[in-house]
């Protein structure tokens, strides 16, 4: 009995969800609520069956056209859900009006909820995008009926689940946008400031009830009614096409893609399982390359076997690339976010940009994309804060009163390079150096190349900014994104010409999952370098190393002075041999600094699937991770970044 007054309660239930949805096929209601009244019947759940029955009566006036369903039906529902729930039903019928399904409680369905919220984030990505491109055309229907359907999509996913304040906005907006579809309201920047607002409001809540579904503290609700307020002002009909908006007009190129429409059908995968297949390729490669070089094996002869291994090889490296790319995805996203903070800032600071995008259709790791974010948000700040002179200041000099800021993505040499430039007035060689020596970082007289002197601005707390705003200004932002670049395993280049701009060039792996490596031997053990920051391997003469002041070693490389880093000191391992005309030097990159490894010998190159050590060794300094070689030998990869600060700290 209990499972079948469980099953009558998911029916009732089911027939408020088709009315919230708007269901209004005669008969398959009939055909639902007839059920009803046979099961309950059959439970000997009376008032439930008679409260159906009722029901049954009214559907030749649905069918007729009589009233509405919700007008019709939204009584009797109500009725049912509290007689099948155990609740007295009421004697007679509630004023007509619209019902609700019972609320979903985040605990009850997590899953509907996560489907929700991702749903909800890709409209929203639709959202801002169209309505940049209706900010440079406003007549644009197309962009306006996409904006439409985004909204009316989340406002009835939202009213299925309860959400009031998310349906309450996504309706007062989808109103003011059905307006502009009837051609009632004009597209003005006001009218695009209002539907980002809301979009901005939506993700607020997005993010609210990931952490509530996370068991975390969700933090305060935004301020829904006067959101509200200004919507329901904003959809006042006549409002003028031509009136000039009170900040200057921002200019926002559209992000360019020129990745052909997919046409086949695509699914939905949690990420977690997707990291879980490529984690699994990874181990099928390492057992894969542990069978190829097993000692045995290599001592067969057999001509069969040998094409079954290499057969074998070939597929394994197949499913590893087809898992690779699976975690793949295009930077035009990422893009996309930086062209609305274009606006945005342009809008706050008084100044006129245009922002210009290439290569958008390029991929990268999704883990790498999104570790991204944060880094390029303050890049893109600086140049608009920094770079970008005011319209006046550009036009006293010759230039465009509308600057520039340009996003560039490329493949060059297996790694990802990502460029930020601006059209602004570039890096200023004499106040950054003077800076720095206010700042005891330069003594005076040392002569600095311009890289050197470019490389401060990523110094902790360092800024030029002659006054701090609420963009920037207190030096708290280029560090951040150093590290975060280093973390990825990248490198940030700088480019500036005084009056003509700056370039900034991210170099970033293509993946956090596999590396590139260097393999190197110390006495008896063997060591990852990463090759990205691999210059160059060399057998030095006894003349080329000696040392400064008797405490640091340096070697003499194409005639430029570099410290050696002897590896088996940092490690504590023991040596083949101390004398460097026996070893090699790995010429190597540590930040901005290159520097000479003393290493025993070079084994080879191999691309290694990148293995965590797990929470105890995770800090461990100098190592970044570890790797299961082809001999089954498990390797260390080095950060060799800090293996060289290791001994200046």
């Amino acid at each position: 009995m209990f499972e079948a007054g469980n099953l009558l309660r998911q029916r009732v239930d089911d027939l408020a969800t088709r009315l919230v949805m708007g269901e209004t096929d005669v008969t398959l209601w009939s055909t639902l609520l007839g059920n009803v009244r046979e099961q309950a019947e059959a439970g000997g759940e009376a008032e439930v069956a008679r409260l159906a029955a009722q029901a049954i009566d009214k559907l030749p006036s649905a069918a007729a056209g009589v009233a509405s369903f919700e007008v019709l039906f939204s009584a009797d529902i109500l009725a049912l859900q509290k007689a099948a729930a155990g609740e007295s039903a009421p004697v007679t019928a509630p004023a007509p009006g619209p019902v609700k399904a019972p609320p979903v409680a985040l605990g009850e369905d997590p899953e509907m909820i996560a489907d929700f919220i991702l749903e909800s984030r890709e409209h929203l990505h639709q959202v801002e995008i169209q309505m940049m491109t209706l900010e440079k055309d406003p007549g644009d229907m197309e962009a306006i009926n996409t904006v439409f359907r985004g909204f009316h999509t989340i406002k009835g996913l939202a009213g299925f689940l309860d959400f009031a304040d998310i349906r309450e906005v996504a309706h007062e907006t989808e109103t003011l946008l059905d307006l502009a579809r009837n051609q009632e309201v004009r597209i003005t920047s006001r009218i695009v400031d209002l539907v980002l607002a809301a979009a901005d409001f939506l993700k607020v809540w997005l993010t609210r009830l990931e952490a509530q579904l996370a068991g975390g503290d969700p933090g305060p609700a935004p301020e829904t009614a006067l959101l509200l307020e200004r919507l329901k002002q904003g959809a006042t009909p006549g409002e003028s096409a031509v009136a000039a908006p009170a900040t200057p007009a921002v200019t926002t190129a559209p992000v360019v893609n020129t990745a052909p429409a997919a046409s086949a059908s695509s699914v939905k995968v949690d990420t977690s399982k997707l990291d879980a297949l490529v984690d699994m390729a990874g181990e099928m490669v390492i057992a894969q390359a542990m069978v190829r070089h097993h000692p045995e094996l290599a001592a067969l002869q057999s001509p069969a076997l040998l094409r079954s291994l290499a057969q074998l090889a070939r597929i394994t490296g197949e499913v590893q690339k087809t898992a690779m790319s699976m975690r793949m995805v295009p930077v035009a996203g990422l893009f996309q976010k930086m062209n609305r903070l274009v606006r945005d800032l342009g809008r706050k600071t008084g100044k006129q940009a245009e922002m210009e995008a290439f290569g958008a259709e390029t991929e990268l790791d999704r883990n790498v994309v999104e570790e991204l974010a944060d880094p390029l948000m303050h890049m893109v700040r600086n140049a608009m804060d920094h770079g970008l002179e005011p319209p006046e200041e550009r036009r006293a000099a010759g230039k465009d009163p509308q600057g520039r800021v340009r996003l560039k993505a490329s493949h060059q040499a297996g790694h990802i390079v990502i460029e930020i430039a601006d059209d602004g007035r570039g890096l200023v060689r004499e106040k950054i150096l003077a800076k720095a020596r206010r700042t005891g970082l330069v003594e005076d007289g040392e002569h600095l190349s311009d890289h050197d002197v470019f490389n401060y601005i990523f110094h902790p707390g360092f800024s030029t900014a002659a006054q701090v705003t609420d963009v920037s200004g207190r030096g708290v932002g280029m560090d951040v994104v150093k590290r975060q670049i280093q973390k990825l395993r990248g490198r940030i280049d700088i480019e500036s010409q005084p009056g003509q701009g700056t370039s900034f060039f991210l170099r970033l792996p293509l993946t956090l999952a596999m590396i590139d490596g260097l393999v190197v031997g110390v006495g008896q053990e063997r060591y990852v370098l990463p090759i990205f920051s691999v210059h160059e391997v060399l057998q030095p003469k006894a003349e080329m190393i000696f040392t400064v002041e008797g405490r640091q070693e340096m070697a003499m490389v194409r005639e430029s002075l570099l410290p050696v880093v002897r590896l088996y000191r940092r490690l504590g391992v023991a040596p083949c041999s101390e004398e460097a005309a026996e070893c090699l030097l790995v010429v190597a990159e540590a930040g901005d600094q290159r520097f000479c490894l003393m290493v025993d010998k070079l084994i080879g190159k191999q691309e290694v699937v990148i293995k965590s050590l797990g929470e105890q060794l995770r800090d461990t300094p100098g190592v970044a991770g570890g790797a299961i070689l082809g001999d089954g030998r498990v390797s260390l990869i080095l950060d060799l970044d800090r293996i060289y600060r290791l001994g200046t700290a």
